[in-house]
């Protein structure tokens, strides 16, 4: 750059590209499977092929990552990460990442792909010694990119010829894979057989306990007093296995059971039993989606551990309770006292007004909401008359076609530029006009549904219980088990402006509902001072 033009530096574009190359290194090898690994199959050839490479071209080697069996087509791998942490991380510049061949650095095509070109970014390169390329130049990238997709493709044709040999011996009744505890692996003439070991053994007791009506956990402790330590899933893990009961369940069979060769531990009669069981909950009471008899599952939460309490019948006394899921978390409650604790709740929300003061509500709110909506209706009307305005303009445009003024090519270039325009007004129109059509109506049937709040929740099905509940409390609540409180972050803000307003036009103290909770601030502020002369200028938006 001339001296003339370094006063003009500063405003140039773009960054100087650094040409620079370094001679810092590191290899990757790698094999698939652990006997490949085991035998030293290639790992040997793969390093000291890039050994030789590295030293031809004067390369510093910095380290050697690898060398174990990690399966390439996922990315997801500890020696491959380990590389490539060191190389964007080191002090000395890595330059060259050198592998046998590409599929040796990745099998996952696309992510292969983004991989190199991201460290090609941050100036490294990866350099296959088998499938050399010249990765600075656009073929040579397009090269390496098309030799990680057909390794991709030759790993995707070698699973499939693996998975058909795999569904062809499980339709033989063979497992293919490790069988799960309880079972050794023999082979007797030649051909592999399952047989049960003393674990196996145990299992067969384990299944005759739960038929006898011990719980998972109980099970758990007898199995680790004959010394088989395992967590409790594990334990519904062993229940739901068909194997046990001499059936084969695999991916491969896509969808299919199949009978196989392997030494039964039980019987298939024993097995749909313990399955029979476990369709019920652990505790012995049957699982109903819908049951109107407990309405408040999926709704209220264990205030201690956050979770959602479910809804079961007791076996002993056939009573309907509440309880939480969370280990350890003794909350635990009777349905019909948890209605009335809840039913409490709902009727602070519950007016009861006469006509004249239902009149004095109504006309209040009218006011509220028109003053609230007033700023959305100005823009409604403005995007009215743009949409007309556009119309005339399309209603223009047809005109000067017909008489020639303009040609088709014109009448179509503007007729799409003013629909396309008509459109979005539309569009913003459709966004801003949230006023109601009816709004009287609306009203009228808010402040029904807040008279007989707890009426309709007692006469409904667990449906409607469920639909009145979120409307009433659309974030749900939270129950107390020490205090018996249900407790809520925020209460419909219908509802709670017209319990506020029948308290204060009633006659009593501002907010004074009789609503406790520890949440302040349970709705959002209305917003607006009251407008109509039959009510002070007193507003609440939070629950004392």
């Amino acid at each position: 750059m001339s001296n003339d033009l370094l006063f003009f530096e500063s405003f140039a574009k773009g960054k100087k590209v650094q040409k620079f190359k370094g001679s810092n290194c590191v290899i990757y090898t790698r094999v698939s499977t652990k006997e490949q690994a085991d035998n030293n199959m290639s790992l040997e050839t793969q390093r000291k092929s890039c050994e030789q490479y590295a030293l031809r071209n004067k390369y510093n080697i910095v380290g050697c990552f690898g060398g174990t069996y990690e399966s390439a087509k996922t990315d997801e791998r500890k020696e491959f990460n380990n590389m490539l942490s060191c190389v964007k991380k080191s002090k000395e510049k890595i330059s060259y990442i050198i592998v046998y061949s590409v599929d040796r650095f990745s099998r996952s095509g696309a992510n292969a792909i983004y991989i190199a070109e991201k460290l090609k970014k941050e100036g490294i390169t990866v350099f296959a010694v088998t499938q050399p390329t010249d990765t600075t130049t656009a073929s040579g990238s397009l090269q390496q990119n098309i030799q990680f997709i057909f390794s991709e493709y030759d790993n995707q044709l070698r699973r499939e010829k693996c998975m058909a040999g795999v569904k062809e011996k499980l339709l033989n009744g063979i497992w293919c894979v490790a069988p799960p505890t309880g079972y050794d692996i023999v082979r007797v003439n030649g051909k592999k057989e399952f047989t049960l070991n003393d674990k196996g053994k145990l299992v067969r007791k384990a299944f005759l306990w739960k038929v006898q009506g011990l719980s998972n956990e109980a099970i758990k402790d007898k199995l680790e007093g004959f010394g088989w330590k395992m967590h409790t899933q594990r334990v519904s893990d062993m229940f739901r296995n068909p194997f046990y009961c001499g059936l084969l369940a695999h991916s491969a069979l896509e969808g299919e059971l199949v009978e196989g060769i392997q030494e039964k531990a039980i019987s298939k009669e024993l097995f749909l039993q313990v399955n029979g069981i476990m369709d019920k909950n652990k505790h012995g009471y049957a699982l109903q989606p819908e049951n109107e008899f407990i309405p408040l599952k999926r709704f209220l939460k264990c205030e201690a551990c956050g979770s959602y309490l479910r809804g079961y019948k007791a076996w002993k006394n056939q009573e309907y309770y509440y309880k939480c899921n969370t280990k350890g978390c003794s909350c635990n409650k009777r349905a019909d006292g948890l209605h009335d604790t809840f039913k409490k709740k709902v009727d602070y929300f519950n007016i009861k007004v006469d006509q004249d003061l239902r009149e004095a509500i109504k006309l209040q709110m009218i006011a509220t909401y028109n003053q609230l909506n007033k700023g959305k209706e100005e823009t409604c009307v403005t995007l009215r008359n743009q949409i007309k305005e556009i119309d005339k303009k399309l209603e223009r445009l047809e005109e000067r076609l017909i008489i020639e003024e303009i040609d088709r090519a014109m009448f179509d270039k503007y007729r799409t530029k003013f629909i396309k325009e008509k459109q979005e007004t539309e569009k913003q129109l459709v966004e801003s006009g949230t006023q109601v059509s009816n709004l009287e109506k609306c009203i009228d049937t808010s402040m029904t549904y807040a008279s007989k709040l707890n009426t309709m929740w007692d006469a409904g099905d667990y449906n409607k219980k469920q639909r009145l509940q979120f409307l009433l409390f659309p974030e749900g609540m939270s129950y107390n088990r020490i205090n018996d409180e249900c407790r809520t972050e925020r209460v419909n803000s219908v509802f709670f402006y017209i319990s506020q307003l029948a308290s204060i036009l009633g006659g009593k103290k501002n907010g004074d509902n009789g609503c406790k909770t520890d949440v302040a601030a349970l709705v959002e502020s209305i917003g607006v001072e009251p407008t109509t002369s039959c009510m002070p200028c007193k507003r609440s938006s939070q629950l004392s």
